[in-house]
C-alpha cells in the first residue's frame, strides 16, 4: 500500500483524483505501481466550494495535518512559490516523495529541493510542470540522459499559440484574439503571464537544466512577449512563407555556454513547429547523435495534466517500494549563460517613415553602420507614410538592438514597429 495525499483540489487536482480512483483502471495502476494506491486526503482552501469527483471525506484544509498522516507520496497542486515551497520541504524532509505540477516552484528553487529529496532518500518529479500530458521531460531525464543536447526549442504555452493561430489564420488582431482567448478560458483576465513570456521562461529553466545540466535557481531568462506583434507583421510574415510563433529556447553556445531566451520569432513553413496550431504545445530537440526529434500534445488543462502527474506518482511509488530513489542530475558548473546580445540570427523589422525622396537610403545607411546587411526589402504605402519591412542576412542582436536606436532618432522616421527573430536552418 502506497498512501497519497494532495494538496489543491482546482482541475488539474480533481482531475487527478479521478484519474487515481477510476476502477477501470485500478489494475492497471497497481501494475504500475507495484502497489496498491490509496487516497488519504486531500487538501483544499475552502471546504464550502465544490470539488467535482472528490469524495467530501477526504477534504481538508489542514495541510501540516495531511503532510502528518504517514504519506508515501505528496501530490503539490496548488501553484505558486508559496506556501507551496514550505509544503514540499517539510514533506521531503519527512522523507515523503513529492510530485509537483508547479512550474514557477520548480524554475525558483528546483536544485534546492531535488538535493533535500535526495538527502532524505525521497523523491521529486515534475513531468506535469512543462507541457501538460507531454513527456518531455521524462524523455530528457531517462530517454536521452546519455545525449549531448545541442538544442531544446518550443511552443510551451497554449494561450500565446492561441492567440498567435487567431491572427495567421482568421486575420485577427491582437487585442481581438486575446479577447477571445479569455472568452473560452484559455487566458486570464490578466493574461500578463502568458502574453509578457513568465510562463514559458520558468519552462525553458526547467528544459534547460535536463537538457544541459544548468541549476533551477531563479536565474533570469531573456524574455520577450507578444504584446508587440501585430496583424501586419502577421502578414508579412504569411507572404514570405513564415509564421509567427512564441517561442522558448534554450541551446548550447560553443563548449561550455548556454543560451536561454523567450520571444516571437518568424518560423518557416517547413519547420515542424509551424504547423503547431491553437492552444497546443510542442517541444522540438537537437542532439549531437540522436538529431530533430519533437513531441506534440496538449499542453494545459485539468486532465492532461493530472495523466502526467499521475505518472509520475506511478514511478514515485515504483521506487518507494523497491526502497529506492532518483539521484538527482549533478550539475554542470563549466556552464556560463550567453547573453542574447551576443547571439547572431537573422531578423524581421518593420519601420514607418514619410514618404519622401532620399529616405530609403538615409535608413539603409543606418544599417550598414551598425554592419546589418538587408537581405530583403518590402515597402508598403499608408496613406502619406510608407512601412519598410526588412529581413536581413544574419546579424548581432547588439548590432541591430544599436540599428533601433539610431532609427528612432531619424527624423524620417515616424515609429519603429516589430522587430523578430527569423529561424534559419533549427537555429532562432
Amino acid at each position: 500500500m502506497v498512501r497519497v495525499g494532495v494538496i489543491g483540489g482546482g482541475f488539474v487536482g480533481s482531475a487527478f483524483v479521478q484519474l487515481l480512483g477510476d476502477p477501470a483502471r485500478h489494475e492497471a495502476l497497481v501494475d504500475g505501481a507495484t502497489a496498491t494506491l490509496e487516497l488519504v486526503g486531500v487538501a483544499v482552501r475552502d471546504l464550502a466550494k465544490p470539488h467535482d469527483g472528490i469524495d467530501p471525506s477526504l477534504l481538508t484544509t489542514d495541510v501540516e495535518q495531511l503532510l502528518s498522516s504517514d504519506l508515501d507520496v505528496l501530490v503539490e497542486l496548488a501553484g505558486g512559490v508559496e506556501p507551496a515551497r514550505t509544503y514540499v520541504e517539510s514533506a521531503l524532509k519527512r522523507g515523503v516523495s513529492v510530485v509537483t505540477a508547479n512550474k514557477a516552484l520548480m524554475a525558483e528553487s528546483g536544485t534546492q529541493l531535488a538535493q533535500l529529496a535526495h538527502e532524505h532518500g525521497a523523491d521529486l518529479f515534475y513531468e506535469a510542470a512543462v507541457g501538460g500530458a507531454i513527456p518531455i521531460l521524462r524523455a530528457l531525464r531517462i530517454s536521452l540522459a546519455g545525449e549531448r543536447m545541442n538544442r531544446v526549442m518550443g511552443i510551451v504555452n497554449g494561450t500565446t499559440n492561441f492567440i498567435l493561430t487567431k491572427m495567421t489564420e482568421e486575420g485577427s488582431d491582437y487585442a481581438g484574439a486575446l479577447a477571445e482567448a479569455q472568452a473560452l478560458g484559455f487566458a486570464e483576465a490578466d493574461p500578463s503571464a502568458d502574453v509578457e513570456g513568465y510562463d514559458a521562461a520558468a519552462k525553458v529553466q526547467i528544459l534547460s537544466t535536463l537538457a544541459f545540466g544548468t541549476r533551477l535557481s531563479g536565474d533570469e531568462i531573456a524574455r520577450e512577449g507578444i504584446t508587440g506583434v501585430r496583424d501586419v507583421d502577421v502578414e508579412f510574415a504569411r507572404r514570405s512563407g513564415y509564421v509567427i510563433k512564441l517561442l522558448g529556447v534554450a541551446e548550447r553556445v560553443g563548449d561550455h555556454g548556454v543560451s536561454r531566451r523567450v520571444h516571437p520569432a518568424l518560423v518557416p513553413l517547413s519547420h515542424p513547429l509551424a504547423s503547431v496550431n491553437g492552444a497546443t504545445n510542442a517541444v522540438f530537440v537537437e542532439g549531437v547523435k540522436s538529431g530533430p526529434l519533437m513531441w506534440l500534445g496538449q499542453g494545459a488543462g485539468g486532465e492532461p495534466t493530472a495523466t502526467a502527474v499521475l505518472g509520475d506518482v506511478l514511478d514515485a511509488a515504483r521506487n518507494r517500494v523497491s526502497a529506492r530513489h532518483d539521484v538527482p542530475f549533478t550539475g554542470d558548473l563549466s556552464l556560463h549563460y550567453v547573453p542574447a546580445s551576443e547571439l547572431s540570427s537573422l531578423f524581421y523589422l518593420s519601420v514607418d517613415v514619410i514618404d519622401r525622396p532620399g529616405v530609403l537610403a538615409e535608413v539603409a545607411g543606418v544599417f550598414g553602420r551598425h554592419h546589418v546587411s538587408i537581405q530583403s526589402m518590402e515597402q508598403t504605402d499608408v496613406a502619406d507614410q510608407a512601412r519598410l519591412s526588412f529581413l536581413t542576412h544574419r546579424a548581432l542582436s547588439a548590432d541591430v538592438s544599436a540599428t533601433l536606436d539610431e532609427l528612432e532618432g531619424l527624423e524620417c522616421v515616424a515609429s519603429v514597429g516589430a522587430c523578430l527573430r527569423v529561424i534559419d536552418g533549427g537555429a532562432a
